[in-house]
């Protein structure tokens, strides 16, 4: 049998996922909260299913839920959005990635991405013979060089990938960033698929800066958000993707064959828990503090954290604690120390070791001082 994609092996998180269960060590590689939902939301779920809502949903999405999506847009970016023509819900932000990239990319158009890169872009780029070209971020700082970017746009240029804030580095884009983006638009055929999952946590008064807030970058963008990063509910698998008319019934030809709807009691449970729009608010609070804590805890331990301006993951430089790679080292902190983390080299294309981990601070208190008291106690390499 001849694979479509031979490189590809199982996924980083499910390996440390599994090697985590296996040494019965605290979860910190996977991006999955440990704290409950929010009793309002269980309930209101109950609710929709005892109402009747639990055959198939129309294929945009129901329309209470676009409609709500499209009120958070007003609130937050204050932008207009059509929730018939414009709003698409989605099985997680997954699926719509890889309809966003179905639905434009043909074979030898060729894809600029950022290493470090989230694991499903590539192949979704692969799967509709598309040609990746993956930049490197600077590091530490994690920030997009420019005159890379520039230096590989060509002719087959078709679809350039944003991640902000970034999973995994943490980073966000900024004002110069978007003007770089408006620049490449305004001069070249290419469509931006900007990954927005984490829109809502962002610390230290950053601002996020969407591509739903400039009109000539909106009309040649998909943006996909999450409900599971928003409201910790991973396993709903509730994403939406957002785009121009024209795009957006590109992108539904796609979704009508991936999954066609997504789940009907989530979606008018999500319907109603979002007309509170203070719980989204109350978020960004939330993960900071999470955030601050676990810089706190882990102070003192040899891990050096870099920058974190956005999502629920903090990278830590080990370097002063062992020269290995940084799959082994996750590996042996796994069995070791029984603390699981994601080693940041698998995000590259040439696995490139800055020996820096991924940990997820989206965690009880009482499970991030824990973790970090058996970090402390890791020792140094000889």
């Amino acid at each position: 049998m001849i694979s479509k994609l031979p490189d590809i092996g199982t996924t980083i998180f499910s390996v440390m996922s599994a090697l985590a269960n296996e040494q019965k060590a605290i979860n910190l590689s996977q991006g999955f909260p440990d704290f409950p939902v929010d009793p309002v939301l269980s309930e209101l779920i109950y609710e929709a299913s005892k109402k009747g809502h639990n055959q198939y949903a129309l294929m945009a999405g129901s329309l209470p839920l676009r409609e709500g999506i499209s009120a958070l847009v007003k609130k937050f970016y204050q932008k207009e959005t059509d929730p018939e023509k414009e709003i698409t819900v989605t099985s997680g932000a997954t699926e719509a990635l890889f309809a966003a990239v179905s639905a434009v990319v043909k074979p030898g158009d060729e894809v600029i991405m950022f290493d470090p890169s989230y694991d499903s872009y590539e192949p979704a780029v692969l799967l509709n013979q598309g040609v990746p070209v993956r930049i490197p971020l600077t590091f530490p700082g994690y920030r997009i060089d420019w005159e890379k970017v520039h230096s590989a746009l060509n002719s087959r240029t078709r679809l350039l990938i944003i991640n902000s804030p970034n999973n995994p580095s943490g980073s966000v884009v900024s004002e110069a960033d978007i003007s770089n983006l408006k620049s490449i638009v305004k001069s070249n055929d290419v469509f931006i698929l900007s990954d927005e999952v984490y829109e809502h946590i962002i610390f230290d008064g950053k601002v996020h800066r969407s591509m739903l807030m400039h009109d000539e970058l909106f009309k040649r963008s998909f943006i996909v958000s999450s409900f599971g990063k928003t409201f910790h509910i991973t396993g709903w698998k509730v994403g939406y993707c957002i785009a121009p008319p024209e795009l957006t019934d590109e992108l539904r030809k796609v979704h009508q064959f991936l999954t066609f709807s997504t789940s009907t009691p989530s979606q008018f449970a999500l319907a109603e828990y979002i007309k509170n729009l203070s719980r989204i608010d109350d978020l960004k609070n939330f993960y900071q503090s999470k955030r601050d804590l676990f810089l706190h805890l882990i102070s003192g331990t040899g891990f050096k954290p870099l920058g974190c301006e956005g999502t629920y993951f903090l990278l830590m430089d080990y370097s002063a604690l062992s020269d290995e790679n940084d799959f082994d080292f996750a590996v042996r902190l796994t069995k070791e120390c029984r603390v699981a983390s994601i080693p940041v080299s698998v995000f590259y294309k040439d696995r490139t070791d800055n020996k820096v981990l991924r940990f997820c601070f989206a965690k009880e208190d009482k499970t991030l001082e824990e973790a970090a008291g058996r970090l402390k106690k890791f020792k140094k390499s000889d």
